[in-house]
C-alpha cells in the first residue's frame, strides 16, 4: 500500500487545511482533464474533416480547377503528373499510394496530362513520371523520371519518402506537433518557359 506524502502528513494536525488541498489538487486535475478533452475533441474533428477532404488517400484529379483550389488551399499537397500508357508512371503511383496512407497531413493526387494541358504547359511538365510538391500554395520543388531513386525501377518506398522529407512536402513524427499551418495562398505560377513532354520510361 502507497505511504502517505509528506504533504499529507504536515496537514495531520488540521483537517480544514487538508480538505483544501485535496480540493484544490481535484480542481487542478479535473481542468487538465477538461483541457485534454478538449484537445482530444479538436484533433478528432479535424482529422474527420481531413477525411472527408481525402486525406489519406491518392485519387485521380481531373478537373484542372479542382488542382489548383487544392494546391492552393492545402498547407502540403503531392501531385503527380502521369500518363496512362506510361510504365514508370504505374510505377510511382503504388509507391504515393503507401505514403498516402501513412503521412495523412498531405494531399497525394494524381493528374493525367492528357487532362490538364494548361496545367502541363504552365507547370512546364516536359518528362514523366514528374511529381510536384506544392508547400503553402507554391510549386517548392519537382521529381522527375527517376534519376533521384537510383535510375532503376526497382527503387524502394523509403527512397521515394526520403526525398519527399528533403521536399518538406510531408512532416517528420518528431516534427508534426511543430508543424506549422502558414496560410499562404501564393500563385504556384512560378515556373520558367517551356513545353512538350517526353516520358522517361521510352529513354531507357
Amino acid at each position: 500500500m502507497a505511504e502517505p506524502s509528506d504533504r499529507v502528513l504536515d496537514h495531520l494536525d488540521s483537517d480544514d487545511e487538508l480538505f483544501d488541498e485535496l480540493e484544490r489538487e481535484a480542481d487542478q486535475f479535473t481542468g487538465f482533464r477538461e483541457q485534454r478533452l478538449e484537445q482530444l475533441k479538436y484533433e478528432l474533428e479535424r482529422a474527420r474533416d481531413m477525411k472527408e477532404n481525402h486525406h489519406g488517400t491518392y485519387i485521380e484529379i481531373k478537373d484542372e480547377k479542382d488542382i489548383l483550389k487544392l494546391t492552393t488551399t492545402t498547407p502540403r499537397a503531392v501531385v503527380h503528373f502521369f500518363h496512362k500508357d506510361f510504365r514508370r508512371c504505374a510505377i510511382i503511383d503504388k509507391h504515393l499510394e503507401i505514403l498516402a496512407r501513412k503521412h495523412f497531413k498531405t494531399r497525394f493526387v494524381r493528374a493525367d496530362v492528357e487532362n490538364v494541358p494548361f496545367l502541363v504547359d504552365r507547370l512546364k511538365v516536359k518528362v514523366l513520371p514528374c511529381v510536384i510538391f506544392f508547400v503553402d500554395g507554391v510549386s517548392k520543388d519537382r521529381l522527375i523520371g527517376f534519376e533521384e531513386l537510383g535510375n532503376t525501377d526497382n527503387f524502394t518506398t523509403d527512397m521515394l519518402e526520403k526525398r519527399l522529407y528533403k521536399a518538406d512536402v510531408i512532416v517528420r513524427p518528431s516534427d508534426a506537433a511543430a508543424a506549422r499551418m502558414n496560410n499562404n495562398h501564393n500563385s504556384i505560377f512560378r515556373f520558367a518557359d517551356g513545353n512538350g513532354l517526353d516520358d522517361e520510361s521510352d529513354d531507357d
